[in-house]
């Protein structure tokens, strides 16, 4: 499967940081075995800093009210 797109139209606001951070470092076959997707790991070629870096940049492309939709995904998962 190809990634979604990362806008507001996508899928991948629906996900926490910590969510993101994890897809983004391990690709999501290295979170769910033998799950096809085009989207690779990029833990070997960002450094985590950098993987961090590109994910604000897209969230900073959300409109306010995703991104507080996303925000709030996260306190929610910190509170569990």
């Amino acid at each position: 499967m190809p990634a979604p797109p990362h806008d507001a139209t996508g899928h991948t606001w629906h996900h926490s940081d910590a969510q993101l951070f994890k897809l983004t470092k391990r690709g999501p076959a290295g979170l769910v075995p033998g799950y096809a997707s085009d989207m690779p790991a990029l833990g070997e070629g960002l450094s985590d800093g950098e993987i961090r870096t590109v994910l604000l940049f897209i969230k900073s492309t959300w409109p306010a009210g995703v991104r507080a939709k996303q925000e709030a995904l996260g306190a929610a998962s910190q509170q569990r």
